[in-house]
Formats: C-alpha cells, sequence, structure tokens
C-alpha cells in the first residue's frame, strides 16, 4: 500500500490517546532479525517496529477519519485464543504503571488484553510496583488504588488470581492484611538478591503465596525512551507531547506442554493535554 509518509504524524499531531499492540511476537518473522540482550531493549525494539509497520500501512479513509483513538498494531501478527482450546491455554499478564496515577489504567489493560486475546477472562495478572518519588518507600497507600481495581476484576471474573512484584515481607504482610482478595503470588527479583529472604519464604509459605522470580528492571519504559522511539520511528511529531501511561505484557502457554504459544505487549499512550 503507498502510505504517504507524513500520515502518522498528521495523524498524531490530531489524536488524543495511542493504543499500541505488537501481536504475538512469536508471528513476527522478518521483523525479528536480532534477539534484544535485555527486556527494555526487546521493548524498544518492538515499539518502534510496531510504529513503522503501522505507518507504512495507513489507509486514505483513516487519514479522512483523524481518529481521537488511534489502535497501532502489527495487522499479521495478531493472534485470538481459539475458544475450543481455552482450557488447555494458561493466560498470564504482567502490568507495569507508568504515567498514570488512575487506578482505571489497570481496568483498561485488563480489558484491551482480553479483547486482544479473544478471551473472556485472564488466568493471572502481577502489578509491578507503581512509580514513586526518588527516596520515598512503597508504602501500602501507594499500592493500594490499583489493588482495589484488580480486585473488581477477580470479583466481576475478570481475572482469577492477582499477585505483586517486589514487595519485601512487611510490604506483602500489610497488603494481604489489609487485602479482600489476598495476592496468590510475589516476584522477586533475582539481580537485586540471590537468596529469597528467609522471613519473606516463611511468610509465603505460612500463607500459601506462591514466591516467583523475574528480571525484569526497575523501570522497563521509560517516558524518555517511549518518546525517543516515537520519534525515530515518526521523525515529523513532536514526540514530547506523548506519554504513555501503562504498558501490559502477557503470555499465553500451553498447560499440559509448558510452551509459550503467545506472547506479546500492549501499550496505551496520551498526548499531554488532552
Amino acid at each position: 500500500m503507498g502510505t504517504d509518509p507524513r500520515a502518522a504524524g498528521a495523524l498524531l499531531a490530531r489524536a488524543r490517546t495511542l493504543h499500541l499492540q505488537t501481536g504475538n511476537l512469536l508471528n513476527w518473522g522478518r521483523l525479528r532479525k536480532k534477539c534484544p540482550s535485555t527486556h527494555s531493549e526487546e521493548l524498544r525494539d518492538c515499539i518502534q517496529k510496531t510504529l513503522n509497520e503501522w505507518s507504512s500501512q495507513i489507509s486514505p479513509d483513516l487519514v479522512r477519519e483523524f481518529p481521537d483513538v488511534l489502535e497501532c498494531t502489527v495487522s499479521h501478527a495478531v493472534e485470538k485464543i481459539n475458544p475450543d482450546e481455552r482450557e488447555e491455554m494458561k493466560v498470564s499478564a504482567k502490568l507495569f504503571i507508568v504515567g498514570s496515577n488512575s487506578s482505571s489504567s489497570t481496568r483498561n489493560a485488563v480489558d484491551m488484553a482480553c479483547s486482544v486475546l479473544g478471551v473472556a477472562q485472564l488466568d493471572s495478572v502481577i502489578i509491578a510496583s507503581p512509580p514513586i518519588e526518588d527516596g520515598v518507600n512503597l508504602s501500602l497507600e501507594h499500592l493500594q488504588p490499583y489493588w482495589e481495581e484488580l480486585e473488581n476484576l477477580v470479583q466481576s471474573k475478570k481475572i482469577v488470581a492477582i499477585g505483586t512484584s517486589d514487595l519485601d515481607k512487611t510490604q506483602l504482610e500489610q497488603l494481604y492484611q489489609w487485602a479482600q482478595v489476598k495476592p496468590n503470588s510475589n516476584q522477586v527479583n533475582l539481580a537485586s538478591c540471590c537468596v529469597m529472604p528467609p522471613d519473606l519464604t516463611a511468610f509465603a509459605k505460612q500463607f500459601d503465596i506462591q514466591l516467583l522470580t523475574h528480571n525484569d528492571p526497575k523501570e522497563l519504559l521509560s517516558e524518555a525512551s517511549f518518546q525517543e522511539a516515537l520519534q525515530e520511528s515518526i521523525p515529523d511529531i513532536q514526540a514530547h507531547e506523548w506519554v504513555p501511561l501503562w504498558l501490559l505484557r502477557y503470555s499465553v502457554i500451553v498447560k499440559s506442554r509448558g510452551i509459550i504459544k503467545s506472547k506479546g505487549y500492549i501499550l496505551q499512550a496520551k498526548r499531554r493535554g488532552s
């Protein structure tokens, strides 16, 4: 399709919201030329290639419409779960709050993941610790609004189980005692501790909380790195106007075989002042 190279810039100049989804990265084929060394590098690569692919296939109709919400995706990589195979799959997600102080981001992210994958419910959602100011320790108050929204999603059967990431024993205990829907897992970053802390292990065992490991950086996606990726892919835009609100990484695993059938990223960004 012969797309005007300025079309993407014109659309982004008028839109208020950007929804970016990579589709199943296992379907990318030619788009994945190298193996990224870190999660941050993989994510930035995915954002740029998704933007490049989308901007090369913009239809004239879309340019005439100038929609408020832009759906940016790699169309050939989109893959919904076959309803007949749903019971055989475990659909897990990890949610990273980036530039949003609104707990509604949690619901938006889960709703979008369900829509993208063609499912009514996610089996597990882990929330990464929300961003806080430098020098401030994460407290229960920081987590509460997001956890309440996750609890609502469990009660409305959009999620089966919810978990946390990088909480120490005191933080996990405070959340557990306060929460109506208890965390069923807590991820621990092995870069920060080579051995699971004994007090955390004992508490998790007592209350049947699964301790998992991860190697995500403290900040998987910063506002600056998102804007750089946007600017490199679509040079003729005011990238500094765009702020990423949240990022969700999902995986679909075949339960009986433990193999990954699908994985990808979904992201929402907003234009400042819109």
